[in-house]
């Protein structure tokens, strides 16, 4: 499948190379992804699923927030770092995946320890009584500012918020003028980060861009 990623192919196979494989449920849950489910360029797959698997084993988090669930893959990668008895709340909108989802996850192991929310993120964030140590934003991209305002409300000094997709297949780096909507949404949404005294930030240019914030006040 081509991708629109900032990260030219061959790099990308490279340090796949050198990168966590993907367990046999990942691969699987890719391939599926792949052969069968509408938009499969949104799957993190197994570079970002290794990055995403690091970090949490990393941050060692509590518990963990998800905006955007797809099919799945990345909740499973998000685990990874948690204690016995943490979380990852997931939320999605599209429940038409829910089977695929929970299949994925009882063969991970890991059905007790994630939890799916289908509703819109912006209401179902305020009833959320975990506290985050981990945030996951990979939702719509128009939301991406509101997203980030009220999880500057809810989380504790510490939490990391982890933005997916901040380079939006380069085209942040075009003119305003020729940048696609989706574009524009992420290039408000990284100048609002950066203009934030509550956060300090690192970008990754590696396959869609990904910004690591970290709430400091």
């Amino acid at each position: 499948m081509e991708h629109n990623w900032i990260t030219s192919e061959e790099v990308h196979q490279y340090v796949l190379h050198y990168s966590i494989a993907e367990t046999e449920v990942l691969k699987a849950l890719n391939k599926e992804t792949n052969e069968s489910v509408k938009g499969a360029q949104m799957l993190s797959g197994a570079h970002q699923g290794a990055i995403l698997s690091m970090l949490s084993k990393l941050i060692k988090p509590r518990n963990v927030l998800e905006l955007g669930t797809y099919t799945g893959y990345s909740a499973i990668c998000l685990a990874d770092g948690l204690p016995e008895e943490g979380k990852v709340h997931t939320i999605d909108i599209d429940d038409r995946l829910n089977e695929m989802r929970l299949q994925y996850w009882h063969a991970a192991g890991l059905q007790a320890k994630i939890i799916l929310h289908i509703a819109p993120a912006l209401d179902v964030i305020p009833t959320l009584e975990a506290e985050f140590d981990l945030v996951f934003l990979d939702a719509d991209k128009g939301n991406y500012i509101n997203y980030f305002d009220l999880l500057m409300d809810t989380l504790p000094v510490g939490a990391v918020i982890l933005a997916d997709n901040v380079m939006f297949h380069g085209d942040v780096l075009k003119p305003e003028e020729e940048q696609s909507k989706a574009a524009k949404h992420i290039q408000a949404f990284n100048d609002h980060v950066q203009a934030s005294d509550r956060v300090e930030t690192v970008m990754l240019p590696i396959r869609d861009g990904i910004s690591i914030i970290r709430k400091i006040k």
